[in-house]
């Protein structure tokens, strides 16, 4: 963009919201440049808005397309598909200052919150009405609600509560013309007209920019009771998982971490897990004597697949210690090097399979990988690393990585299970969805954004 071009959109931006903070300077930028996918290339914003309210936002929105300049919406960065990275000569809305909770709705078992929010935030402040907010990503100490919701953000808990869109009731969208609409409020059962809350959440700023949320709340569950299950091979693990679900149990956490995985993190946190080829951290929030009860059936169940060890937790504190075992991967993955992670699915039927594949192509390309992740929905996350600076060997993991697509595709499964497509994934979406349904999606982002300036070149 024109240096004469920028000097005017960012004029017409002060002298319409004096009070908005907007950051120029290229130091400043910088630090907005990507996201945790940080082996994606991304670009320096042309400037960073950081907007307190939805009329700065839609103002924002408003001149940007009036001046035909992108708009970048992000939350606190730690999204993992480059959706929130920076795009040349765009502006990047950054939602951090835009952080209320605005209600807790007792009698309706709601909360109306900010985009800027940060999960575990929300989390506190319902408990402390003894409510629960089930949607819990592994970064959710540090993720937002508004990023959650752009990308449909899974977590621990899915495998029975389900991902972001599941507790989303309504919502507050800025339009790309600066309008605003509301979709959704505060009924449990509403079917008036499309279901258009539903469109939004998941597509990372593609259709709008989200400014409020309403999102469902519920009983707060008793403490967890946990175990963690160890097996001698990957394959016991999947079938575990298998005879879970397969007795009908709906634990409230179903977890794998691989040998990888779990050296990693005895070596960068000190722990003291087994050596074992694969574990599954098994939890159940049902009450009093009944989450036993499941815990002793998905015992039986691990025990029938193989199990060489099994703890259980005797105290809150001892679970806690153990399920943030889990929590703690990728940040061991980190430790090892430059990291990619990875968030290919399957039905549950093919996890086992899936667990396979990802081992057969990390053994035959030479590469190094720790898979984890949400065993008992299907999810899971091959994260890869290599020396920082070895061009080769990135290269390695990207061809590694397309080629886990295919596979995760042909298993009848997903390229994503709660990332994202964001920039990472682009070419793949077709191949999954088919060429008929991302036609649709097209005509709706065209129909929504004409101008193509929210996120361009993102999620589809």
């Amino acid at each position: 963009m024109a240096v004469e071009a920028v000097s005017e959109i960012l004029g017409r931006i002060r002298a319409e919201l004096p009070g908005l903070r907007l950051l120029t300077d290229e130091t400043d930028r910088e630090s907005y440049r990507s996201d945790e996918a940080s082996y994606l290339k991304s670009q320096l914003p042309m400037a960073v808005a950081l907007p307190e309210s939805a009329d700065q936002v839609s103002a924002i929105v408003r001149l940007a397309a009036e001046h035909r300049t992108p708009i970048v919406p992000r939350g606190t960065g730690t999204g993992l598909s480059g959706a929130s990275g920076g795009i040349e000569g765009a502006i990047t809305v950054a939602f951090t200052r835009m952080n209320r909770i605005l209600e807790i709705d007792r009698a309706n078992m709601v909360a109306v919150v900010q985009p800027g929010v940060i999960n575990a935030d929300l989390k506190a402040a319902v408990a402390k009405e003894g409510l629960f907010y089930p949607p819990d990503p592994a970064s959710f100490e540090m993720c937002s609600i508004g990023g959650n919701i752009g990308t449909n953000a899974g977590g621990l808990c899915c495998v029975k509560y389900g991902v972001t869109r599941d507790s989303v009731l309504g919502l507050e969208v800025v339009l790309a013309d600066g309008s605003v609409i509301r979709t959704g409020g505060r009924n449990v059962k509403d079917v008036a007209g499309y279901a258009l809350t539903h469109l939004f959440v998941g597509s990372q700023g593609t259709l709008g920019l989200v400014t409020e949320a309403t999102l469902r709340l519920r009983p707060a569950p008793p403490p967890k009771a946990t175990l963690l299950a160890f097996f001698a091979d990957t394959d016991g693990a999947g079938d575990a998982v298998e005879r879970i679900t397969a007795a009908g149990l709906v634990p409230c956490t179903l977890e794998l971490m691989d040998r990888i995985t779990i050296r990693a993190v005895n070596d960068a946190f000190h722990l003291e897990l087994p050596d074992a080829a694969a574990l599954l951290l098994i939890e159940s929030d049902l009450p009093g004597v009944a989450a036993e009860g499941e815990l002793d059936a998905a015992s039986a169940a691990a025990e029938a697949a193989g199990a060489v060890e099994q703890v259980r937790a005797t105290n809150a504190m001892e679970a806690d210690g153990l399920r943030q075992a889990r929590r703690l991967a990728l940040r061991a993955m980190e430790k090892l090097g430059a990291t990619r992670m990875e968030d290919v699915g399957a039905p549950r039927s093919k996890l086992v399979e899936l667990l396979n594949v990802i081992n057969r192509v990390v053994a035959e390309r030479g590469l190094n990988c720790g898979t984890f992740g949400h065993a008992g929905d299907g999810n899971l996350h091959p994260t890869f690393w290599w020396q920082r600076g070895d061009a080769e060997a990135e290269a390695r993991v990207t061809a590694a990585c397309e080629e886990l697509y295919r596979a995760a595709i042909d298993l009848g499964g997903t390229v994503t299970g709660e990332h994202g497509i964001g920039v990472a994934r682009l070419p793949f979406l077709e191949l999954q969805r088919g060429p008929g349904a991302v036609r649709v999606m097209r005509q709706i982002k065209s129909a929504l954004d004409p101008l193509n300036l929210l996120n361009p070149g993102r999620a589809i």
